[in-house]
């Protein structure tokens, strides 16, 4: 928090009137450097726009934010009670930008609208996020297209 202070020009007490422990002050940097997962790129295709925003993921996982987020889950898999608060603070990016990317599938007629669920929205980051903790970063697009193509969209496409 020291080192953080002295870069942003200010004293330790500020920071933490915003960001009372160290892992909500990371997590927050780390969301802050994650692509919006309210506003995915608009490929014109459902596959292309489930690529183009496992790419740019990706991409953010290889950098700064998936540095950080390594030291993060290091210090938090020991406290049971630092994982339920990272769990809290990090649902449901991913599946906010698959329920938008799916919409506009199913707007466009791609995708049939009861091949959206709640569950086939987590896929595509959760094989992303497997990848990125166990195989490390940065994630080759190879892995990228085997998800999209292999699982992906054969999930909300196949009926």
């Amino acid at each position: 928090m020291e080192g953080v202070a002295e870069r942003a020009g200010t004293g330790k007490a500020s920071l933490y009137r915003r960001w009372p422990t160290r892992m909500e002050l990371t997590l927050d940097a780390v969301r802050h450097a994650m692509p919006d997962p309210a506003a995915p790129r608009d490929t014109g295709s459902f596959r292309n726009d489930v690529l183009a925003c496992l790419r740019e993921n990706a991409d953010a996982l290889a950098g700064p934010a998936g540095q950080a987020l390594r030291g993060l889950l290091g210090d938090a898999m020991a406290d049971e009670q630092r994982m339920r608060a990272l769990r809290a603070g990090s649902q449901g990016s991913g599946t906010t930008a698959m329920a938008e990317i799916a919409r506009r599938a199913v707007a466009r007629g791609e995708v049939h609208p009861a091949a959206v669920t709640r569950i086939r929205l987590e896929v595509a980051h959760s094989l992303l996020r497997q990848r990125f903790l166990f195989a490390g970063a940065p994630i080759d697009d190879a892995v990228l297209l085997d998800i999209v193509d292999g699982v992906v969209v054969p999930l909300f496409t196949e009926r």
